[in-house]
């Protein structure tokens, strides 16, 4: 048997679902804060992820998939997607657009990581960009739609952790201090994190492993050492928050696992998930566009929500409530019955109803089918119901069942149906 691959796998139902509602409820947030949607390709050329997210990350290092094409060149399929709409933005450039560009996107990411509850190496984001600004203030807004997006998929109890990263101006004063307090302690961390003190010291601020935690605790603090105009601007993003009655931690370590990030960084977490814990998070990145050759300057914040993880919790603090119930399911008790109900059934699911028609059907049968799909009604309809133009229609809640007429069908059920 032919099995999926190792760290992906198949949403079926009733998970699927969850999923759709995941996902119509963060485009109904977007645009409501008058985002708009892109979609780039599966796969660019790696030097959009070597240069974006950064050559000495472990993305780039370790996890990318990256294969080289018949023409020689050397593609990846996007680990993560804020360097392709930043390659995106440049090459059509949107930098002409008015006012900040807010671009959203939903899709599958790839990362070769070993796999885990909740981690896959096939994974969904759902992320947004807002670019052509430095103010504080849209800071905190992108923090706000993110949480407006999972508060709307119906996750609750999340904390919000905050911290600045600095700039160029402050932070190489901060990895240099980083770097001679590492020089004591680093032989007492994992071999990634030995590595990393010597190649980017900041990456030994987001290692997972729970071993080195006490260790990466006893470390300097960016916040130490940011500029004042750094300074400023955390603490205005602060007052923002407080001002929206968003609750946050400061977490002076938190980094987040890409090089191009400045100034703001934040992560959302859930207490369902576990050791794997982060559902969502994102930052500002003033320069990435630089990075990829553009030679305007356009900075951006964003952030991206880990799909399979946000269901994960969900599933986790949730039960049930998002499988679509069937509004009609119709049973029709012979051929002539069935031939009969057959364009009623393609008129009703025109006028938005959910329907399932049941190509044959005994009517012990055909109500225990009703049952499993947790539908509202069920229509009947024999010989008797045809000879007197009216079908037997049985509310599945109550029991109770009443003679209708075809036309006045959609009316009947409608009335108790909430997406009709």
């Amino acid at each position: 048997m032919i099995r999926s691959v190792k760290g992906t796998r198949d949403i079926l139902p009733p998970s699927s679902a969850i999923w759709n509602h995941v996902e119509e409820q963060a485009r109904r947030v977007f645009r409501a804060y008058n985002y708009q949607e892109i979609r780039t390709p599966i796969f660019e050329e790696t030097l959009v992820f070597a240069r974006g997210v950064g050559e000495d990350t472990d993305i780039v290092t370790k996890e990318m998939y990256t294969f080289q094409d018949r023409d020689g060149a050397s593609l990846t399929l996007r680990p993560e997607c804020t360097a392709s709409v930043i390659r995106a933005y440049i090459e059509h450039r949107l930098d002409q657009q008015p006012g900040l560009v807010k671009l959203y996107y939903m899709g599958p990411m790839f990362r070769r990581e070993r796999p885990q509850k909740g981690r896959y190496r096939q994974f969904y984001q759902i992320g947004a960009e807002a670019i052509g600004s430095e103010s504080p203030a849209v800071d905190a807004e992108v923090i706000e739609l993110t949480a407006e997006i999972l508060c709307a998929a119906g996750l609750a109890n999340f904390e919000l952790l905050l911290n600045s990263v600095g700039c160029p101006a402050c932070r190489p004063q901060f990895t240099s201090a980083l770097r001679d307090a590492l020089q004591d302690v680093s032989k007492r961390l994992c071999s990634d994190c030995r590595r990393r003190a010597q190649t980017n010291p900041l990456r030994v601020l987001d290692c997972k492993v729970e071993a080195d935690q006490p260790v990466i605790e006893t470390l300097p603090s960016i916040l130490d050492y940011l500029c004042e105009a750094c300074r400023i601007h955390f603490l205005k993003v602060q007052e923002y928050l407080r001002d929206r009655a968003i609750p946050f931690q400061i977490r002076p370590r938190l980094v987040r696992g890409l090089d191009y990030y400045r100034r703001t960084t934040f992560e959302i977490v859930h207490g369902a998930l576990g050791a794997q814990n982060a559902v969502a998070g994102g930052g500002r990145y003033d320069g990435l566009a630089e990075t990829l050759g553009s030679k305007v300057p356009a900075p951006g914040i964003g952030f991206s929500i880990g799909e399979d993880r946000l269901v994960l919790a969900l599933e986790e603090t949730q039960s049930g409530g998002h499988a679509p119930a069937v509004d009609l399911f119709i049973a029709p008790l012979g051929e002539a019955a069935f031939r009969q109900v057959a364009p009623l059934a393609r008129t009703l699911r025109r006028r938005g109803l959910v329907v399932e028609l049941a190509p044959e059907a005994r009517l012990k049968r055909a109500l225990e089918l009703a049952h499993k799909f947790g539908a509202r009604y069920a229509l009947i309809v024999g010989d008797e119901e045809l000879a007197a133009g009216r079908y037997a229609l049985r509310d599945m809640g109550s029991g109770q069942q009443r003679p209708v007429a075809p036309e006045e069908l959609y009316e009947s059920v409608k009335a108790n149906v909430p997406h009709a």
